[in-house]
């Protein structure tokens, strides 16, 4: 049984940092797709990076050079470093992760609507 479970969220002044980190549990695939999707209150979700078992990343255009996705094996933990946050990176963020999308991860998360097979709950960052 998968499950994964953000934390690190919070509020913080535009300019300033925030490090969420999301634990996977259950999670013995090899090959997998990996990501951070970001939901505004009363806006669509959308896929801010991604990670895949290659180590190929993506990025939304707004945060790039700004958030760096890493996972860690070892710890089964996937990690989103966010610098110079802007009050448009307001929104609940939700990690995810899937097998079915290992060999098109880029796409998937950019995609609209797109379903990932295990999320987890979310956790609430706030940029004023």
């Amino acid at each position: 049984h998968v499950q994964l479970v953000e934390s690190g969220g919070g509020s913080v002044q535009a300019g300033g940092s925030l490090r969420l980190s999301c634990i996977v549990s259950g999670w013995t695939y090899r090959s997998h797709c990996m990501g951070w999707f970001r939901q505004p209150s009363g806006k669509e979700r959308v896929g801010v990076a991604s990670i895949d078992h290659t180590s190929t990343t993506t990025y939304l255009d707004s945060v790039k050079g700004r958030f760096t996705i890493s996972w860690d094996s070892a710890k089964n933990t996937l990690s989103l470093e966010m610098n110079n946050l802007e009050p448009d990176d307001t929104g609940m963020y939700y990690c995810a992760a899937d097998v079915g999308f290992a060999y098109n991860c880029a796409i998937a998360i950019q995609s609209p609507g797109v379903v990932f097979d295990n999320m987890g709950r979310g956790t609430q960052v706030t940029v004023s």
